[in-house]
């Protein structure tokens, strides 16, 4: 029954006897739910924890279980999801939006050398990166109440491409990329990985980084691959940034949970 209950967000810090709403809380609740005294919603924490509450007044609810006893919960999912992707200019909120209703564990802007976070384009970008970042942060919280997930994905702060693709990551690091022969498809490397661990599947992580519309340079693709990046292709198409962020983490997404479930 709690899962028919609409959702709001809360810090877990904040968790504990009445539950005094802010002024957005209070907004949605009264206003745009419409809701009343002794309307009851689910409360989430983002860390894989739900109770349910019930409004007292128009600023303060009440959790209907003991903060150390919630209704449900749910260990992350795993192994985890890793999307690093160079943001498009126009589609980078709907992508941020699809990642997390898909699943995506972290979100790791990149400032790459032929996308918007190009160095010709930082002094005139630094405080609109900021802005995205908030925006894009309140976007991951409304998702996961939205897309009733209970843990709320992690947002990076940008970094240059080709720092953070210079770096070995555990699991599987997959870099997405076109125009090359004889690349293998992300669906292929899948199953012998998994096969292939020692280690439990849950204790990998997947890491999937997406391009700018301009395509990574030379000099990006080259440190991952120093890294021990695995070049994959997403299909026979050349696709928008935007498509195939999408496109890679909603394979990633969907065989985890057929593996998992297995």
């Amino acid at each position: 029954m709690a899962r028919e209950l609409r959702r709001l967000l809360i810090d877990p810090a904040r968790l504990g006897g009445d539950l005094a709403l802010n002024a957005e809380e209070s907004r949605y609740l009264t206003r745009v739910l419409r809701y009343g005294s002794g309307d009851r919603f689910a409360v989430i924490d983002g860390g894989g924890r739900l109770w349910s509450a019930v409004l007292l007044d128009r600023r303060t609810a009440r959790l209907e279980q003991p903060p150390g006893q919630p209704l449900e919960a749910a260990a992350a999912a795993a192994p985890a999801l890793t999307l690093g992707v160079a943001m498009p200019r126009l589609d980078g909120d709907v992508v941020v939006r699809m990642a997390c209703e898909l699943g995506v564990d972290r979100l790791q802007p990149l400032l790459a050398e032929r996308g918007n976070g190009s160095r010709r384009d930082r002094g005139s970008e630094g405080g609109t990166q900021a802005a995205r970042a908030d925006r894009w942060a309140v976007i991951l919280r409304e998702a996961s109440e939205q897309c009733e997930r209970l843990w709320l994905p992690e947002l990076g702060e940008a970094v240059q491409a080709q720092e953070w693709l210079a770096r070995p990551w555990p699991g599987l690091a997959l870099i997405a990329t076109t125009r090359r022969q004889g690349l293998p498809k992300l669906c292929e490397l899948l199953d012998p990985w998994a096969d292939s661990l020692s280690a439990p599947l849950a204790s990998q992580g997947l890491q999937l980084a997406i391009g700018p519309e301009g395509g990574w340079s030379p000099n990006e693709e080259e440190r991952a691959v120093a890294a021990g990046w695995q070049a994959v292709d997403l299909g026979p198409r050349i696709l928008r940034t935007s498509t195939a962020a999408i496109a890679g983490l909603g394979q990633l997404s969907a065989w985890r949970a057929a593996r998992w479930s297995c």
